[in-house]
């Protein structure tokens, strides 16, 4: 984007934003929209810092960075594991036609499973606690890297391939400096997807059957019919994903970075 639109652009998304807000504000103060299903942006929004400005505000003996942290552990973790064996599988069977051939059926069988169906699932043989949302995070996440990473791998130049090996460079140098670099920018363009996908599966699974969390404290407001509380536990969850966002934008130019010196490294 030309550096001489970007205020143009900061100012429309604001405008877009205070319309938004003001819109829904002014509806549901002249009784166009329910309050009670959709609340107030300024009652929820109090409410939201409410919860974050004291502390000593308990939901369920707990405050709210309590929750706060339980999600993004398990967002964490259910994203790390799955970038991490997504790019391992995507890379061993980028690599072999033969084994991607015999996976093949298995892998589209379970990519065409809705993965949120199998939450009871993952609570029945994992319990409550954070490993059943860490397992249905990795579950959003695998398949997103995988087969970015397997199609990065095969998309890859035959003939630099073939270079590397007439130079000597072993399968460990032929992944690290050759393969990984190359297949960076299809990897890179499944992480800021794949982050979205973990914190669902993080505060679905908190919804569903959770004792802590964004998506308990959701859960238990909807329960309650206090749709403020919804709006809240969403507000700040949509606080999060920009924070998130912006790390993945840092870890993303950090790595586009490291493929560059590797495709210096590669071209001297």
């Amino acid at each position: 984007m030309p550096v001489k639109r970007r205020p143009l652009v900061t100012v429309l998304r604001a405008a877009l934003l205070v319309l938004i807000i003001g819109g829904w504000e002014l509806a549901s103060r002249f009784d166009i929209i329910d309050p009670f299903f959709f609340s107030q942006p300024s009652v929820f929004a109090a409410r939201a810092l409410r919860w974050l400005g004291d502390p000593a505000f308990l939901l369920g003996g707990r405050n709210i960075y309590h929750h706060l942290l339980v999600t993004l552990e398990e967002m964490a973790g259910g994203f790390v594991l799955g970038v991490v064996f997504g790019v391992t599988v995507g890379f061993l069977l980028g690599r072999s036609e033969f084994w991607a051939a015999v996976f093949n059926p298995y892998i589209q069988v379970l990519n065409a499973l809705p993965r949120l169906v199998l939450a009871p699932i993952f609570v029945l043989l994992l319990g409550i606690d954070e490993r059943s949302k860490i397992a249905l995070g990795f579950s959003l996440v695998f398949f997103i890297v995988f087969f970015n990473a397997y199609r990065g791998v095969r998309e890859v130049d035959r003939n630099i391939i073939n270079n590397a090996r007439m130079l000597g460079a072993s399968e460990a140098q032929l992944a690290w400096h050759v393969l990984l670099p190359s297949a960076m920018t299809w990897i890179l363009s499944s992480l800021h997807t794949s982050v979205g996908f973990a914190l669902v599966g993080a505060v679905v699974g908190e919804y569903m059957a959770a004792a802590q969390g964004l998506g308990w404290i959701i859960s238990q407001a909807q329960g309650n019919f206090d749709a403020a509380g919804v709006y809240a536990g969403m507000l700040i969850l949509c606080v999060v994903v920009v924070v998130v966002e912006m790390g993945v934008t840092w870890l993303e130019h950090r790595l586009v970075r490291w493929k560059a010196d590797q495709d210096d490294l590669l071209a001297a």
